[in-house]
């Protein structure tokens, strides 16, 4: 029967669904993620009968129609960018984008990566790095006799050396925009990747037209709340149920049917 298979594309997509809601809830303490949702879509109809077709010789125009769906599928799976809160560390090297804005990161590859999570390091030759000691862009080095390290809001960082009543600026951070964020593709690690659908990037610095600020020692938490991730996956386990409810009824009428037989 085609209520059967209009069910499973339904059982498929909540399926989908609880995958999407079950890794939002895994990341709810994960640096700068951007919760996710999944979007569907209908299938195409069976024409029974066309609508605005003439029903009889006078012309007369069919007001409905009968279009049978086939039943639903993913459409697509779209990263919500809303900031999340923003939480005190107290450490020098983590950062916090306030606004628009990724971190660049030049991975191993020598490709960029884009960011959100600013919760940096020190590599052993003074880089500021990711945890997986990956180059911060554009390559900032701090001074091993360095005292303290500042970041203000337009991403200067700033060292005092010791021995020196100076403060020296080492480097400038940079930010980087996209056309269209959703497009951008998940790499894990908290990386994103640029793609075709993102567009290209627009680099410029901190507190600029268009571009966040930088605030030195937090960091941005994830977006999740678990208050609505666990109402929807309550959502999703009823349709699960349901959709699995029309496939055993279903079944029961077909059983009742083969029966008359």
């Amino acid at each position: 029967m085609l209520s059967t298979a209009i069910a499973a594309t339904g059982m498929l997509a909540q399926e989908l669904n609880v995958e999407v809601i079950s890794n939002n809830i895994a990341n709810v303490n994960t640096t700068g993620f951007k919760r996710q949702r999944a979007e569907f879509e209908d299938l195409l109809y069976q024409q029974q009968r066309a609508v605005g077709a003439t029903s009889n010789e006078n012309g007369a125009i069919v007001a409905a129609g009968v279009q049978i769906g086939t039943g639903v599928r993913a459409a697509a799976v779209y990263r919500i960018g809303e900031q999340g809160s923003l939480q005190s560390t107290g450490n020098n090297l983590d950062m916090a984008i306030q606004g628009k804005g990724f971190f660049e990161i030049e991975m191993p590859d020598g490709t960029l990566g884009y960011t959100r999570a600013g919760s940096f390091q020190l590599s052993p030759q003074g880089q500021i790095v990711t945890a997986d000691g990956y180059v911060l862009k554009p390559g900032i080095t701090v001074p091993p006799t360095a005292t303290s390290v500042s970041v203000n809001n337009s991403g200067q960082v700033v060292v005092q050396v010791a021995g020196q009543t100076a403060t020296q600026t080492v480097g400038q951070l940079e930010l980087s925009n996209f056309p269209n964020e959703v497009g951008l593709q998940n790499l894990g690690n908290n990386l994103l990747g640029e793609t075709p659908a993102s567009g290209n990037p627009v680099v410029g610095a901190a507190s600029s037209t268009g571009f966040g600020t930088i605030l030195q020692g937090f960091l941005e938490s994830s977006n999740v709340n678990v208050v609505t991730e666990i109402t929807n996956l309550i959502s999703a386990q009823r349709a699960y149920e349901m959709n699995s409810k029309v496939i055993q009824v279903a079944d029961q009428m077909s059983s009742a049917l083969n029966n008359l037989r």
